[in-house]
């Protein structure tokens, strides 16, 4: 596994703050695993603590380029655990578990929500907005402190294009799509290649390279050859021979032919 905290970490956006936080218990256990996961070189997404086994605190966690390795999370269940367990912010015992965010991730920083711009949401609103706290839309750009989004559940006299407070959101999440797990896969493969390349397992592209646009390798290549109006006229007809055997004879008239 390669050292996350490496000269490639982005530092602005290893130091971004997250514009929707958790309440309660979850709050003080961000508190703790916030700072750990930064030194590391990680970013925390969210923090979910829930009933399941008995209590289970799920620690959603990412790279700065929003990469995450099966090696990642082990790596930050070893620093993490003895550090919860001298904080001890949850009374009773519980089970950690540390994982990526997914494909139908949460949206917690205004990165996120200009990086997933043009893909469909779902919201819930912490405060009310326009006496309505859940949304679902399409992302269409970040304004300000908040997002817009043009939704697809609108009812009778209602506005399609609202404008959210990014700090108003209680959970902003992605829905899956056939959209978002293409891009996904597009974006796995290229850290996979970059991955390699920064490990000296495959050769650096070559100084004329340039990366391949997704969005242009579907499009249908035309096709070679002349188009039927273009092909030449044929020359060897029984018209063009009659002519010719005419003017061979000398006629001035040389006979037509079908």
């Amino acid at each position: 596994m390669t050292d996350p905290t490496a000269g490639s970490v982005d530092a602005d956006l290893l130091a971004e703050p997250r514009l929707v936080v958790e309440p309660g218990v979850a709050a003080r256990v961000s508190a703790v695993a916030g700072p750990v996961l930064q030194g590391m070189g990680y970013r925390l997404v969210r923090i979910k603590i829930s009933g399941e086994a008995g209590c289970t605190v799920q620690i959603m966690a990412e790279r700065p380029d929003g990469s995450m390795q099966i090696e990642d999370c082990e790596a930050i269940s070893r620093a993490l655990s003895p550090v919860l367990d001298v904080a001890d912010p949850i009374e009773r015992a519980y089970r950690l578990e540390i994982s990526s965010p997914g494909i139908d991730r949460p949206l917690v920083r205004r990165s996120d929500f200009e990086r997933f711009t043009g893909h469909l949401v779902k919201i819930d609103m912490a405060v009310a907005h326009q006496n309505r706290k859940r949304f679902r839309g399409h992302l269409t750009g970040v304004e300000g402190d908040a997002v817009r989004i043009h939704r697809d559940d609108i009812r009778a006299g209602e506005d399609a294009d609202v404008l959210l407070v990014m700090e108003d959101i209680s959970d902003a999440r992605l829905v899956l799509t056939d959209e978002l797990i293409a891009e996904s896969m597009r974006r796995g493969k290229q850290a996979e290649r970059d991955l390699k390349q920064n490990l000296g397992l495959a050769p650096p592209p070559p100084p004329h390279a340039k990366r391949s646009d997704p969005a242009k390798s579907n499009k249908p290549k035309p096709k070679t050859g002349s188009k039927p109006g273009n092909k030449p006229e044929p020359t060897n007809t029984k018209k063009h021979r009659l002519a010719a055997e005419a003017l061979r004879r000398g006629d001035l008239d040389p006979p037509e032919g079908d």
